[in-house]
């Protein structure tokens, strides 16, 4: 998970203080020598991370925080409240005019996965129920059109190329294009190089001249760590960038990046990749960022995820169902938008604490839910509609034909049992509220 590393330093730091009680002035000052350690090991910026230290340091050895009842809470919240004002404090949309198409000029180093989100993007705009346009306008890397039109398949988002011809001239091309067919957001895939030159920043000003984008996106690889700074900071000084995306936030990346690009060059991170799916862009929230970054979860990007991919038809009958009790049927369905959402470890990484669970625990979470699934397709659907019709015989069939032990099997069903009397218990939440939370999704047994 990203952070994983900073957030065990920080959360070990902060359990310091707390069996502390009370605090001194020398103990929040080496508590912040351990924070500092922390930041440098996950690659943040050496100046940025020394400057953070300092505006918490003179925030926390104040006398209304070291005389408080709970000073350590008040240093965490402290931190926290630094750490969303290092990654920008709010969330930053993108400056989209009445004017038609607005333009979106994609940039970045090759290999930061530039093309991938620029599709990502589209279809982010696609969902919104707009008309994006690709322009594939990189015309030097091998297989980069291609690779565009596959990523713009998947999106369901038309891509506009010319082949390896002036990218000027397709930009140009591509506009008159977006007017004629109504293609309010232009997202323009430019070159990039293993690394910064000359050559390459005067193609991008021309681009930008012919194109005259509302924004400008830099793409950085979150595993960039340190050198993000610098390449920001080039792109920036050449083009003027208005915001970032930043790729690979699922991986095992430290999170330089994430704390450091908005620090030393004041543009907002706008958008964050979180896997390899074309969903899998997320506006970025540095609140939201900071508090998964101590341990604290996301509840709210959880909720928004959960929402974004239930069907609302699907969670109106699953409200009627409740009232004649869960089956197979049911769990197999609900699963089934579990897994839109997500690996088990991005959902748990948004839940407060989570950071508690072993990467060995969620291994054997995400091997239980495909034992779950394996049990369920293995019976026929008069058995998942009414789960009393298996009798012994049929737990050995169930069983044989999902590699799983019978004992699997009954448990299974005693948890469905479980499950019922829950929903049961839940019905007066739904009475209240009138829906039940995350969409009508019920708990789920055998997770």
């Amino acid at each position: 998970m990203a952070f994983e590393g900073l957030t065990e330093k920080l959360t070990a730091t902060f359990k310091k203080l707390k069996n502390r009680g009370k605090l001194s002035e020398s103990d929040v000052k080496e508590a912040m020598r351990e924070v500092r350690l922390a930041l440098l090991e996950a690659d943040v910026n050496y100046k940025v991370a020394k400057e953070f230290v300092a505006n918490v340091t003179a925030k926390a050895v104040g006398e209304e925080v070291l005389s408080s009842m709970t000073p350590a809470q008040q240093v965490i919240k402290i931190v926290n409240e630094e750490l969303t004002a290092l990654m920008g404090s709010t969330n930053e949309r993108l400056n989209l005019t009445s004017r038609i198409p607005n333009v979106i000029l994609m940039c970045g180093l090759q290999g930061s996965g530039k093309t991938t989100h620029s599709a990502k993007l589209a279809y982010h705009f696609r969902s919104q129920g707009k008309r994006p346009l690709l322009v594939a306008a990189d015309v030097y890397r091998p297989a980069a059109i291609d690779q565009l039109k596959v990523v713009g398949e998947k999106a369901g988002v038309p891509v506009f190329e010319m082949g390896q011809t002036d990218p000027v001239e397709i930009v140009n091309k591509a506009l008159r294009q977006a007017k004629d067919y109504g293609n309010d957001i232009v997202i323009i895939d430019t070159a990039g190089r293993l690394h910064i030159d000359e050559a390459l920043m005067d193609e991008l000003k021309r681009v930008k001249e012919a194109s005259q984008p509302q924004e400008i996106l830099l793409v950085i690889d979150a595993m960039t760590g340190q050198d993000a700074v610098n390449v920001a900071t080039s792109f920036d000084q050449a083009l003027g960038i208005t915001g970032v995306i930043l790729t690979k936030l699922d991986g095992d990346t430290r999170g330089g990046a994430a704390l450091s690009v908005r620090a030393a060059t004041g543009k907002p991170i706008k958008f964050a990749g979180t896997g390899e799916k074309i969903g899998d862009l997320e506006p970025f929230y540095p609140d939201r960022m900071a508090s998964r970054i101590l341990g604290m979860g996301d509840v709210l990007s959880l909720i928004e995820k959960a929402a974004g991919q239930v069907d609302e038809k699907k969670a109106v009958q699953m409200a009627k169902k409740l009232k004649d009790g869960l089956d197979f049927n049911d769990l197999l369905e609900q699963m089934g938008q579990m897994k839109k959402m997500g690996s088990l470890s991005k959902l748990v990484e948004m839940i407060p604490g989570a950071n508690k669970v072993s990467d060995e625990e969620l291994a054997k979470g995400e091997e239980q839910m495909k034992r779950t699934e394996a049990i369920i397709l293995s019976m026929t659907p008069e058995e998942r509609a009414k789960p009393a019709l298996i009798t012994p015989p049929r737990k050995r069939r169930i069983a044989a034909g999902s590699g799983t032990k019978v004992e699997d099997v009954n448990r299974l069903l005693r948890q469905l049992e479980e499950t019922q009397k829950m929903v049961k218990k839940l019905g007066g939440l739904k009475k209240k509220k009138g829906r039940l939370p995350f969409g009508g999704m019920p708990p789920m047994p055998g997770v």
